[in-house]
């Protein structure tokens, strides 16, 4: 699922926007290895992909990880120079903490619109969090 970003203007028609998707995670992958999983999706429909910045945040009990990614792709048939933020955030199940699952929200913008956009993607990052309590 895709939700735009807070009135970002259109670069040269492509419009800032923002993706969430989550899975269950069964296995111990870390949040790196997700991470370059991703890069790697990103590799099969992108081109000169690159991590240009990447950071373990969070705690102990709630590991994130932020990563930056530049790459270049066709989008309405024209090729755009884009950035891409990621954020992975892993959540413990609360009534069963071994299980977790894993969220990955990505703001994805032209290189003109990244800076402008960032502020209100990393605000709509910190509303997400674990439901605290259980029938909640």
């Amino acid at each position: 699922m895709a939700f735009a970003a807070v009135h970002p203007q259109p670069d040269a028609g492509f419009t800032a926007n923002i993706t969430v998707d989550g899975e269950y995670r069964p296995d111990a992958a870390t949040l790196a290895e997700l991470a370059d999983e991703s890069v790697e999706r990103l590799r099969e429909v992108a081109e000169s992909v690159v991590v240009a910045h990447r950071r373990e945040v969070g705690s102990p009990d709630m590991p994130a990880l932020t990563q930056r990614v530049t790459f270049s792709a066709v989008a309405d048939d024209t090729r755009r120079d884009l950035v891409q933020s990621q954020v992975y955030l892993s959540m413990p199940d609360i009534e069963e903490p071994h299980k977790r699952a894993v969220i990955r929200l990505a703001l994805t913008a032209t290189a003109a619109q990244h800076d402008t956009v960032l502020a209100d993607f990393q605000d709509f990052v910190r509303t997400v969090h674990p439901q605290t309590e259980v029938g909640v």
